[in-house]
């Protein structure tokens, strides 16, 4: 039957991230000059202006800065999940990224709730990056 919703297009920019993902790692740029830690991927720094980089794993570990409850699919192949979370999560390191809340009931999520990463492997290619809640950061 195989996985019917959208998956990354991985790129030269992103495959890092993916390829971690893969092994169970959360994976983020590293400014080499100035330490600043950041997601999405780019070619220069947005503090320092380096194009020094360097790829760190993170804790996994966060806290959600905003969230949507969507009632209603925003695609077809979503119908089957709701009602279901998409959240920005503020990870302890500091980026930020797009994801879903797993692990509890969609009502019970609330801004600035601890929260921990956990895989979905969805394919042999592609594992993503979803948050659970748990009592702490």
């Amino acid at each position: 039957m195989g996985y019917k919703k959208p998956l990354p297009k991985p790129n030269a920019d992103t495959r890092p991230f993916w390829e971690g993902c893969k092994a169970h790692q959360l994976r983020f740029q590293k400014c080499s000059q100035c330490g600043h830690l950041r997601w999405p991927p780019s070619v220069i720094c947005p503090i320092c202006h380096s194009s020094q980089t360097q790829w760190v794993v993170a804790s996994g570990k966060g806290r959600v800065y905003s969230f949507a409850l969507y009632r209603v699919a925003f695609l077809r192949t979503f119908e089957g999940d709701v009602p279901y979370v998409t959240t920005v999560v503020e990870l302890a390191e500091g980026p930020r990224i797009l994801t879903n809340i797993v692990g509890c009931s969609p009502s019970e999520v609330r801004c600035d709730m601890p929260v921990e990463v956990v895989w979905d492997d969805v394919t042999d290619e592609f594992s993503l990056p979803k948050f659970r809640p748990t009592s702490g950061t």
